[in-house]
């Protein structure tokens, strides 16, 4: 495919499955309303709609062949999110502060979620023994969003203290349900907008590889520095948004959401049915950094006044240390 090709078609994909990621979280929210979901769940399946681009295209470049592309688009997306909506949101903001259980809870689900696929992808853990362990992370914090609200009015624990934290915060901005379509109309739409996302997945991705070998891009590049990021616009516009307005938690909820949908469905659960290449030297200290920096985000917000200037300054500059190292290392 020619350059002359490649770049309208590589912006036309990436526009469409933006948009329609954002009309599938839309769309995903108003149904949420309809049927009265919890505001923590609202904000996961947020989440989920709001990742389709990053892991469709991390998928898709797997299904190429192209692993470092795939695990690219995750890692960098990942670092992203650290630096774009949580530390970008501090700058702008002045601070952001969350309940020390909200902090807890999600913190520590994202960083564990980010350590297996590390040790995953360095194969210190096998795929099933990954994919075991994050159920076992997974899918009580699943039943703490879904049903926290009825813990939380149980007799007082450690569990209903996390359960009341994750549910007294707002989640990601939701419109009133004003429209009159039927439910079956607004879950059609919802069907053709994964179609949308997964199509102009393809077509950014195909169009990527071939400006690459055009360009003498390596993948590495290709994979962190230039689909991640550009896929993971739809988070950072949200999040930017929440952070001005002083939604500490909602924020940070969607960020380590974010990250852990990314990991755990981009890479550990592709992992039972392909076999990742084996990391080189640049994918290993891009794990360690992706790892490092998640450690440095939860420590900044750990603190009694929360994440401020200084502290969003030093992972926005984390972020950028990590774009130096990619392009050194590539």
């Amino acid at each position: 495919m020619s350059p002359a090709l490649a770049v309208p078609l590589f912006a036309f994909s990436l526009g469409i499955s933006l948009a329609a990621a954002r009309l599938f979280a839309r769309r995903l929210d108003r149904l949420g309303v309809r049927f009265g979901f919890p505001e923590a769940l609202i904000g996961l399946l947020t989440a989920v709609a709001a990742d389709g681009p990053e892991i469709s295209s991390a998928l898709f470049a797997l299904i190429k062949g192209a692993h470092d592309v795939g695990v690219g688009v995750l890692v960098g997306s990942n670092g992203f999110n650290l630096a774009a909506m949580i530390g970008l949101s501090a700058l702008l903001a002045g601070s952001v502060r969350l309940a020390p259980e909200t902090l807890l809870l999600e913190g520590m689900v994202g960083l564990t979620v980010t350590l297996l696929a590390a040790a995953l992808l360095l194969r210190w853990l096998s795929p099933a023994v990954a994919a075991v362990l994050s159920a076992f992370v997974l899918i009580p914090y699943v039943s703490v969003v879904v049903s926290g609200q009825r813990l939380g009015e149980g007799p007082q624990s450690p569990l209903r203290r996390l359960a009341r934290a994750l549910h007294e915060h707002a989640g990601p901005e939701r419109e009133p349900d004003t429209s009159g379509d039927p439910t079956h109309h607004l879950i059609a739409l919802i069907v053709l907008d994964v179609i949308v996302i997964v199509a102009g997945s393809v077509g950014m991705v195909q169009a990527a590889l071939s400006l690459a070998g055009s360009w003498h891009l390596s993948h590495a590049v290709l994979g962190v520095l230039i689909l991640g990021p550009l896929t993971s616009i739809p988070n950072a516009l949200t999040a930017t948004r929440l952070g001005r307005a002083g939604r500490g938690a909602a924020l940070v909820g969607e960020t380590f959401n974010s990250n852990t949908i990314n990991l755990a469905f981009g890479v550990i659960v592709p992992s039972l049915f392909v076999t990742f290449a084996a990391a080189t030297t640049t994918g290993k200290l891009q794990l360690a950094w992706l790892v490092g920096a998640t450690l440095v985000t939860i420590a900044a917000l750990a603190r009694p006044r929360g994440m401020g200037r200084v502290e969003a300054a030093a992972v926005i500059g984390l972020y950028f240390a990590f774009v130096a190292g990619t392009l050194v290392g590539s």
